[in-house]
């Protein structure tokens, strides 16, 4: 377990990507598209293929980091428990700074929902599936987006108990799986695409004082109900791109951008706003516009990570994250 498993690396790196084109509707306070525009038919795409996705890939990562830090923990006879006290702690500490410019930020949630799925780090594999299953469908059947977050987690913690990325050369079972998950993203979208508004919208779920929920939450709802499911497709069609070594090595650049996600989720705010205020983008930049912005901003921070990592160990948020875990100066540099 000790070895890096790059795999997770690549899908991180992946997960980002999805969730800054997302974040940056709300950070920027873009305004409803114009009817009959490239930007209502971007909106409908981001709602159809990304909103809910590539956080619920994020969500079960965490789970899958939370069983391999406790068992690497165990297995060096140190105190797992308390290390990772430690560390939800001041990843809680890091995403409440983080909500004074994100208000919708993940960090202190999964800080949360780590304290809470805790206990389940011993109980038996088989029964944190069905319990994890079991959530998953009744929180999605829900609309609840928020509530996904904790079986998420703990389906991704089932996943290292099964060990199932470090038996990804079982490429059967691998494309098995993401054929099912093809052909039930298939129903799923289409599901949601039946109910997609005719006119552009707010992203936000809206209940009328009469009760009933408008068509536009309806269309919302109805994607966060079968967002885990695509999440489980990109995540299957991912890693069995990742199975050629031409497609890894072109890849390469999501790996990097993965090992440094802490830095770079928190980086993608940053930017986001400071390309916000200096170009006075909030006043006027289209749906269309926040793309290529994202574009932009992804780049860079690919770029950064690959020269960060060629001379330190790993990203500099992580390192005060695993100082402050093991509360002892850990080497940044590399060695020549």
């Amino acid at each position: 377990m000790n070895k890096r498993i790059e795999e997770l690396d690549y899908i991180r790196g992946f997960a980002l990507l999805g969730i800054i084109l997302v974040n940056m509707l709300a950070l920027l306070q873009i305004g409803i598209p114009e009817p009959h525009t490239i930007d209502a038919s971007y909106q409908r795409f981001l709602f159809l293929f990304v909103e809910g996705r590539f956080y619920s890939i994020f969500s079960f990562l965490f789970g899958v980091g939370f069983y391999i830090f406790l068992t690497r923990a165990r297995s060096k006879k140190q105190n797992g428990y308390v290390l990772f006290l430690r560390r939800i702690v001041i990843l809680f500490v890091f995403g409440m700074v983080h909500m004074f410019f994100q208000p919708g930020e993940a960090l202190a949630v999964y800080a949360v929902c780590g304290l809470l799925v805790l206990p389940f780090f011993k109980v038996n594999k088989h029964v944190n599936l069905a319990i994890g299953m079991m959530l998953l469908v009744v929180f999605a059947v829900m609309g609840e987006k928020l509530l996904l977050t904790f079986p998420l987690i703990l389906l991704g913690l089932v996943c290292g108990q099964y060990r199932i990325f470090e038996n990804l050369g079982e490429k059967r079972r691998l494309f098995i799986f993401t054929a099912s998950a093809l052909i039930f993203s298939g129903f799923a979208l289409y599901a949601q695409y039946q109910l997609v508004p005719y006119e552009p919208f707010f992203s936000m779920i809206v209940i009328d004082e009469e009760g009933p929920i408008d068509a536009v939450s309806k269309f919302l709802r109805a994607g966060i109900m079968v967002g885990p499911v695509l999440s489980a497709f990109y995540v299957g069609l991912l890693l069995l791109l990742l199975q050629s070594k031409i497609i890894k090595l072109v890849l390469s650049p999501l790996k990097h951008y993965g090992r440094m996600a802490l830095t770079n989720y928190v980086g993608q705010t940053a930017l986001i706003l400071l390309a916000g205020r200096v170009f006075n983008l909030s006043a006027n930049l289209s749906y269309m516009g926040t793309l290529y912005i994202c574009i932009v901003i992804c780049a860079i921070q690919m770029v950064f990570s690959m020269i960060w990592l060629r001379y330190f160990k790993m990203g500099p948020l992580e390192w005060i994250w695993r100082v402050i875990t093991y509360w002892t100066i850990i080497p940044l540099v590399k060695e020549k």
